[in-house]
């Protein structure tokens, strides 16, 4: 029988973990990824309406000057969101793990300087460092491998706000998670800085299903789903959102959309929960990825 190879994480990486989640929370809020970029600039060149073509150029000017100031793509610095994947070759502390994320976005707030967009639910207190009681939003996942990916997303209100969740019953069918989507899109109209990236989850429990939803829209724009019913289901979604007319900032246009994602999992057999959660068209992310010996920062 052979025994896995493992490696643990020096004292050393830990720090180096928490300089590069600051740098992740800074640098997605600047520099935008290549498949957004290129989603826009798509959505710019087959844009027939005179008004939305007007807010798309506006959109690609808003990146250019970002890159060239080196400055914030929006103002908004969201609610810091990490998705960390472990892989089973590596040991580690995780209560330090997540203390070196938490402080690395509180370094990024301080030391930049960034907004802090994070307050008590009640009191509505800012403390300033863009965390608080279970901020930032870390979210784990185990997967075979030899490497710790540390993927960061700032998610703002505006698309936040969209967020919907219903537990529909097997009857309504495929039909009714088509409808229910189709609803949330259009009720959420202009709010979510259009056009957007729609997550979608369908199935697990009720809270499952909103992580899906949320997850889904950290996938590269346009990418499909591997499972080639669900890629159709995307697409056809995409395409009837599209259809809408709701348009760049909700004043008309060919799109309202630049993809629609959607993850799955099981569920029960009396229940089909769906959840929708918007993404703002900077659709901005940032992943660290940690090997024995290296860290790297990409998109």
């Amino acid at each position: 029988m052979n025994l896995l190879e493992t490696w643990t994480l020096s004292d050393s990486m830990y720090d180096e973990i928490e300089e590069a989640c600051k740098t992740l929370y800074i640098e997605s809020l600047k520099d935008l990824p290549p498949d957004v970029r290129k989603a826009m600039q798509k959505a710019y060149d087959k844009e027939t309406h005179e008004v939305a073509k007007s807010i798309l150029g506006t959109i690609l000017k808003n990146i250019t000057t970002a890159d060239e100031q080196k400055n914030l793509i929006c103002q908004d610095t969201g609610i810091p969101i990490y998705w960390v994947k472990v892989g089973n070759e590596v040991r580690f502390d995780g209560m330090r793990l997540e203390e070196a994320i938490r402080k690395g976005t509180e370094r990024a707030t301080l030391e930049h300087p960034l907004r802090s967009s994070i307050v008590h639910p009640i009191t509505r207190k800012n403390n300033g460092t863009s965390t608080g009681y279970r901020i930032p939003v870390i979210h784990w996942e185990f997967t075979k491998g030899d490497e710790i990916e540390i993927l960061m997303i700032p998610k703002g209100s505006g698309s936040e706000n969209m967020s919907y969740l219903k537990t529909l019953i097997p009857a309504e069918g495929l039909n009714g998670v088509k409808k229910f989507i189709l609803e949330c899109v259009f009720e959420s109209g202009a709010n979510p800085c259009p056009p957007t990236v729609v997550g979608v989850g369908i199935g697990g429990s009720a809270d499952l299903c909103a992580v899906l939803a949320k997850k889904a829209t950290s996938r590269p724009v346009g990418e499909p789903n591997p499972d080639p019913e669900i890629a159709k289901l995307e697409q056809e979604m995409l395409d009837a959102i599209n259809e809408m007319g709701i348009g760049a900032n909700g004043l008309g246009g060919n799109s309202t959309a630049l993809a629609v994602h959607i993850e799955t999992a099981h569920t029960h057999m009396t229940m089909n929960p769906v959840a929708v959660n918007m993404m703002c068209w900077p659709a901005r992310r940032m992943r660290a990825t940690v090997k024995q010996e290296s860290l790297k920062i990409s998109y």
